[in-house]
């Protein structure tokens, strides 16, 4: 099972071995309580849309901001993360998730609903690149599998956003939004003893791996390293465009087609979200099995026969066809990061702020432009439209086989972790 100890209380002298669980699960339930409460805005949409009478450019600007202020730090925090580890930047971003559900319970124009979307983003871009960092720190060499387990979590947490909003927004209200803003205290205390795990521990034993990695730097790097980021960026492109136009108009596709109640449409898209939370953990787990890039093909390009039936199903089969969907796309993402982690040793909190960084980034940008699409046609036809996406996973085919290329330092980075 891996070394389960390694939290505060213990000499940091012991360079612990395996993989931490302990740690890792920290992270990925903070992870679940981050995205639960990132994802109660898309999932009270309806209400905003209805109170403050706004568009779908307007919604679909609500989520660029949200989005686009978490794509434009993470990078940066991570970045500066390599050169200055800064292990409280973990509870720190936990007190701007807090701010913005408190913003948005009192949220009663168009101005303030920006605000607190702007500073769920900001609470993401501190969390995502640092956590991250923190699940591979704790891999015990199962790289795939932990950050698999980290991603887990906020899948988990998306898909139970729309639950709690089914639950208790729409029965008590806005101001209920308030009630979660609380769960941030709880995730910033578990995240302040993990950070103190980061700084006795974590360090360590990241550096004990990164003094290993020379010669498989050189071996990528003739490789073509930048090449291949820009195709997993294309396809982090083609998953998170399809998923936001999930993430954010699911819920008024199946009311505006089938008819359905707002709680009807919220629990198909817990449905779905739960769907992709499975698909997280079967992607990490098969990657560390039979490779990383077998498993970002598949699982981008694999969705394509069940998107292209989406628009044409019934509501019977919109369903089960949504959840097929988001179980494929969603093994991709671990995969990507942990690949792009190995093209580029060193860098774990550069790469993690990049991926994650862009996936918000292009996923706002998407649902901008997807309103604008709906609004200028109908929300049917952007699911036409989108259906087409999974076939930039052909791309895939461009991705050299690094795990066929020499990794000198494997053996050694285990030991050291």
């Amino acid at each position: 099972m891996g070394e389960l100890a390694g939290f505060p209380g213990e000499s940091p002298a012991v360079h612990v071995e395996g993989t931490v669980y302990r740690v890792i699960l920290s992270i990925s339930f903070c992870h679940l309580l981050n995205d639960m409460m990132q994802s109660l805005l898309p999932s009270i949409y309806p209400d905003f849309k209805m109170q403050l009478g706004l568009s779908f450019v307007q919604i679909g600007l609500v989520t660029l901001v949200a989005q686009t202020t978490a794509s434009i730090l993470q990078p940066v925090v991570g970045l500066y993360a390599d050169w200055h580890p800064a292990p409280l930047a973990l509870p720190g971003g936990a007190v701007f998730s807090l701010a913005a559900l408190e913003v948005l319970s009192i949220a009663h124009s168009y101005s303030l609903l920006l605000l607190g979307a702007a500073l769920l983003g900001v609470g993401s871009s501190v969390f995502h690149p640092e956590s991250s960092r923190v699940a591979r720190m704790a891999a015990g060499g199962r790289h795939g599998l932990a950050q698999s387990l980290f991603q887990v979590g906020g899948n988990t947490g998306q898909a139970l956003g729309p639950l709690a909003a089914a639950l208790v927004v729409v029965r008590w209200g806005q101001s209920s939004l308030a009630f979660f803003a609380l769960l941030s205290l709880l995730s910033g205390a578990v995240l302040w003893t993990v950070s103190v795990w980061y700084r006795h521990h974590g360090l360590a034993r990241l550096r004990s791996a990164a003094l290993q990695s020379g010669a498989a730097i050189r071996a990528l790097a003739r490789g073509g390293t930048a090449r291949a980021i820009a195709v997993l960026l294309g396809l982090v492109f083609s998953k998170f465009i399809y998923l936001s136009s999930l993430g954010s108009y699911y819920t008024f596709y199946l009311m505006h087609r089938f008819g359905v109640s707002v709680r009807s449409a919220q629990l198909y898209l817990f449905a779905f979200l739960g769907a992709a939370a499975v698909g997280t953990v079967a992607g990490g787990a098969i990657g560390d099995r039979f490779g990383r890039r077998y498993v970002i093909w598949a699982s981008i390009l694999g969705p394509l026969p069940f998107t292209l039936l989406l628009p044409h199903a019934s509501l019977a089969w919109t369903g089960p066809l949504s959840v097929i969907i988001g179980f494929i796309l969603a093994s991709a993402f671990p995969a990507i990061v942990v690949y792009a982690q190995e093209l580029v040793p060193g860098r774990v909190g550069m790469i993690s702020g990049l991926f994650f960084g862009f996936a918000f980034g292009i996923g706002g940008l998407g649902a901008a432009l997807l309103g604008v699409l709906a609004d200028a046609t109908s929300i049917e036809f952007v699911y036409h439209i989108c259906a087409y996406l999974p076939l930039i996973g052909l791309l895939a085919a461009l991705l050299p086989d690094i795990e066929a290329v020499p990794h000198h330092d494997a053996p050694s980075e285990r030991a050291a972790l």
